[in-house]
């Protein structure tokens, strides 16, 4: 694949470069630590609506600008609206549709990690199906500091991670290192900041490799059967995907190629 980019137009506070079938979306406020305001929500949730239309992009990445990746809500915004409960119900909403559009998003969506993610930053990428982080990297929920208990991060956090590390990450407030997140499950690896961007290329371009159809029915199938209450309804649900998944036409293309002993060409379908 020829390493092609193009420079998509999105608001100045979201960044959108599209790279090899690879979208590159960078939160772009950098002076805010790329804090999740509600304009900047909103800019992330539209692109990731127009992402799952185009058939050029294969595999997102969300990445941040200046010296850290997120480092979580806006607290200026919140501390303004503190007695607008509507406003704040409103924000709140905002954020768990945004987590949610990452996982139930049919692309695979990669967290490129520097810096902080902190509070709805380390939300961000543990929503993220997969995190490449520089080993300088520092992750926390640190609201319990502040007199705010990190409520929504903790959905995702406790669904990344062991109960008993994202309870001590809640509870304590203080920030891991990037080997503990590592370790606690919440990012793949870490790499000095001068390799990260290759690394999250290589890896993306690896998934971006494969059909997007089985990477579409594969991410849903993955997130669908933990939620399923038995390991029996789980293997149920599985096998019924795994049927649909083998009436395809790239499966069929793929096991004839590996019996030709071929790279398979995909059509997606």
């Amino acid at each position: 694949m020829a390493d092609t980019a193009q420079q998509v137009a999105t608001d100045d506070i979201l960044l959108r470069e599209d790279r090899d079938g690879i979208a590159w979306l960078t939160l772009n406020r950098p002076g805010a630590f790329n804090s999740l305001s509600t304009e900047l929500m909103t800019c992330i949730q539209d692109e990731l609506a127009r992402l799952a239309d185009d058939a050029s992009i294969r595999v997102i990445v969300i990445a941040g600008s200046g010296p850290g990746f997120c480092a979580g809500h806006d607290l200026r915004e919140v501390r303004g609206n503190q007695r607008n409960a509507p406003f704040l119900k409103a924000m709140l909403a905002q954020c768990s549709t945004m987590m949610q559009t990452i996982v139930n998003h049919p692309k695979p969506v990669i967290a490129r990690v520097h810096g902080i993610a902190t509070a709805a930053g380390c939300q961000l990428v543990a929503s993220c199906d997969l995190a490449i982080a520089e080993d300088g990297s520092r992750f926390g929920t640190p609201g319990v500091n502040i007199g705010l208990f990190c409520h929504t991060p903790m959905v995702a956090l406790s669904r990344n991670v062991s109960r008993k590390h994202a309870m001590e990450m809640l509870l304590t407030g203080e920030m891991v290192d990037a080997d503990d997140a590592i370790r606690f499950g919440l990012i793949n690896r870490a790499v000095p900041l001068a390799d990260l961007d290759e690394a999250v290329m290589t890896l993306a371009k690896r998934i971006a490799s494969k059909s997007s159809y089985t990477l579409k029915i594969g991410k849903r199938a993955f997130y669908e059967q933990l939620q399923q209450p038995t390991l029996g309804e789980a293997y149920a649900y599985a096998s019924e995907v795994m049927l649909e998944n083998l009436a395809a036409h790239d499966a069929g293309e793929g096991i004839q190629a590996f019996i030709d002993k071929r790279d398979p060409v995909w059509e997606d379908r």
